[in-house]
C-alpha cells in the first residue's frame, strides 16, 4: 500500500471513531455484558405532590421486545396462574412427574403456553382463587414451559374461599414499594400481613370517604389489598397525582427516546425509597402506568411533610451497587437472580441468560435504614 493510501485509511478510521464520539444515540451492549452502575444518569425530577421522581436515562440499549409481561399473557389466556391443587390439569406431559398437593397460601401454579418467554416482576397482583397473592421475586419463564411453583405472598389474609381457582392479573396496578420490600427483602408473610395493615391505616386517613380504606366491604373483601387499591374513592386520589406523572413521564419517554430512558428513582417527602430499572424504553413502557399508580399509593398514604431531594442525591443512590453480602440464585440457560444487601438499601438483579441475551432485564432497589457497619465492596464480574 503506498504512504497516501494508508494515511487516507488512517484519516478515514479517525474519522469514523469521531463520529462515534459524537452521536448521543443508545449503542446496543453485547451480550453477556450488563450495564454497569455508571451506565445510569439520573434526570432533573418530575414532582406531584409529595411524589418526586427522577427519569434514568442510559448510553447502553438492549432488545427485551421478546418478552412477554404478566398482564399480556393472562388477558391473551397464553399464561395460567392457578391453585396448587389445580396442577394436573395444567400439566402438558402427562409424563412429568408433579406432586399432588392442595391450595397453599405461599404457592400458585403458573404455565406460560406462549412462544414467548414470560418476564414475571415481583410485586405484581393477581387476584382471584382462595386469596390475592404478590409475586415474590423476579424471574423469567420460558416460552412452552411446563408447570412451575410460583413463590408468592398472600396480600389477603380475611379470604380462603373461591368460586374460581384461576386468577387474573390486576393489570393497571402493582404493591407499592413498602409492600414489594417485604416480600422481597423480608420475604415474611406475617410482614407482608402488618404491612399491608399498616398501609390500610395510611390510606384510610389520607381517603377517609373510601369504604375499602376504612374497612368496609364495596363489593371485595374489607382485607383485600386489590380491592383497596382499585376502590373508587382510593383511584379517584391515586390518579390526581399519578395521571399527571404519568403523562408528563409518557411525554418525556418519547422525547428522550434517543437516550434510552429506561427507569426512575422515586422519593416520598424527600426521601429516596425505591428504584426501578429495566432493559429498555419499550420495557419501561410497559409497566410504567402500573409503577407510577404504585408509587402515588405509597405517597398518598404518608401525608405531606415538606422535604426535598437532590439530582446529585438521587444519581448516588443509583449509582451505589457496592454491597457486603450477595446472594444468587439460577435457572442454567434461563436467568440469575442477584441480590445484594449493602450500606442503606437492598437491590435486586434480574439477568436474562436465554439465548442472545445475557443482559440485565430489571433492576429493582428498595431504600433501608442505614447500617453501621462499613460497606466492603464486592468484586462483581460482568
Amino acid at each position: 500500500m503506498s504512504v497516501t493510501r494508508h494515511w487516507e485509511a488512517v484519516l478515514a478510521v479517525v474519522a469514523i471513531a469521531l463520529l462515534g464520539m459524537m452521536t448521543t444515540a443508545p449503542h446496543p451492549a453485547s451480550a453477556g455484558e450488563p450495564p454497569h452502575a455508571s451506565d445510569y444518569r439520573v434526570l432533573a425530577p418530575l414532582q406531584q405532590g409529595n411524589l418526586t421522581v427522577f427519569p434514568v436515562v442510559t448510553g447502553v440499549s438492549h432488545d427485551a421486545s421478546e418478552f412477554l409481561t404478566l398482564d399480556e399473557g393472562v388477558r391473551s389466556g397464553e399464561v395460567i396462574v392457578s391453585e396448587a391443587g389445580s396442577i394436573r390439569a395444567l400439566i402438558r406431559n402427562h409424563s412429568h412427574s408433579i406432586p399432588a398437593t392442595g391450595p397453599r397460601v405461599n404457592q400458585l401454579v403458573l404455565v406460560n403456553n406462549s412462544n414467548r418467554p414470560l418476564l414475571l416482576l415481583a410485586g405484581e397482583i393477581v387476584t382471584g382463587g382462595k386469596q390475592d397473592r404478590v409475586v415474590g421475586k423476579d424471574r423469567i419463564v420460558p416460552a412452552h414451559s411446563d408447570p412451575i411453583d410460583l413463590g408468592v405472598f398472600c396480600v389477603e389474609p380475611g379470604r380462603w374461599t373461591g368460586s374460581s381457582d384461576h386468577f387474573s392479573s390486576l393489570g393497571v396496578q402493582m404493591a407499592q414499594p413498602a409492600v414489594r420490600a417485604k416480600a422481597m427483602v423480608e420475604k415474611n408473610q406475617q410482614q407482608v400481613w402488618d404491612q399491608v395493615a399498616t398501609m390500610r391505616s395510611e390510606i384510610a386517613a389520607a381517603v377517609p370517604a373510601s369504604p375499602q380504606a376504612s374497612g368496609g366491604h364495596n363489593g371485595a373483601s374489607s382485607t383485600s389489598y386489590a380491592g383497596l387499591v382499585a376502590d373508587k374513592e382510593v383511584q379517584k386520589k391515586v390518579n390526581e397525582m399519578a395521571v399527571p406523572m404519568e403523562r408528563s413521564y409518557s411525554k418525556l419517554i418519547r422525547e428522550l427516546r434517543s437516550k434510552n430512558a429506561v427507569g426512575v428513582v422515586v422519593a416520598v417527602n424527600g426521601e429516596i425509597v425505591w428504584a426501578d430499572i429495566f432493559a429498555s424504553s419499550g420495557l419501561l413502557e410497559k409497566y410504567w402506568p402500573k409503577l407510577v399508580r404504585s408509587y402515588a399509593t405509597e405517597a398518598i398514604g404518608k401525608g405531606s411533610t415538606g422535604g426535598e431531594i437532590s439530582t446529585k442525591e438521587a444519581q448516588a443512590f443509583l449509582d451505589d451497587w457496592g454491597g457486603t453480602h450477595e446472594t444468587i440464585e439460577s435457572e442454567p440457560g434461563i436467568f440469575r437472580h442477584t441480590e445484594i444487601s449493602g450500606e442503606g438499601f437492598r437491590a435486586f438483579e434480574l439477568t436474562s441468560l436465554l439465548p442472545k441475551t445475557g443482559f440485565d432485564l430489571h433492576l429493582a432497589k428498595a431504600a433501608e435504614n442505614s447500617q453501621s457497619s462499613k460497606v466492603v465492596p464486592l468484586y462483581r464480574p460482568r
